[in-house]
């Protein structure tokens, strides 16, 4: 995603119009507009008035994507209840086929009794619940799994 496409997001998702952001910071709305299609580019101390406004870091609003930002925004709604209903692996199933046809290939039991054994010793070290043992370890995973990738 671009810089302008990033503003205009940004503006989008707090609800404000040109006009309102370019009274805001002292600049035309058509300055606003030339920002947002890329046309010129905001000075940094009004690129970091435009973070105050739209209530988002320097950083976030240089890079705001606005599916991630949707994606982390649902993740935070869903409650309890219906996480238990999603079945996690049917849906990540359909993008990665791999979930729903490994279990007939890999000896499932011989690796979940490893992790378990993983989960015990976090929850006994650590202190951790059952969940947050299973959310580190699933961390772990992540990063180890980030860093072979990098590596390559």
């Amino acid at each position: 995603m671009n810089l302008g496409n990033s503003l205009f997001h940004a503006r989008k998702k707090c609800g404000l119009s040109q006009e309102k952001v370019a009274e805001k910071l002292g600049v035309s709305r058509q300055m606003i507009s030339k920002w947002e299609t890329n046309e010129t580019l905001p000075d940094i101390y009004q690129s970091k008035r435009m973070a105050k406004l739209y209530q988002v870091s320097l950083d976030d609003l240089i890079a705001f994507d606005v599916e991630l930002n949707e994606i982390q925004e649902i993740i935070l709604k869903v409650d309890e209840k219906a996480e238990e209903k999603i079945d996690w692996t049917s849906a990540w199933g359909k993008k990665y086929p791999v979930l729903v046809q490994y279990q007939k290939d890999v000896n499932y039991s011989d690796y979940a009794r490893r992790i378990n054994l993983m989960l015990d010793e976090l929850k006994r070290e650590y202190g951790y619940g059952e969940q947050d043992a299973m959310l580190v370890l699933k961390d772990i995973l992540y990063q180890t799994w980030k860093l072979r990738k990098s590596k390559k």
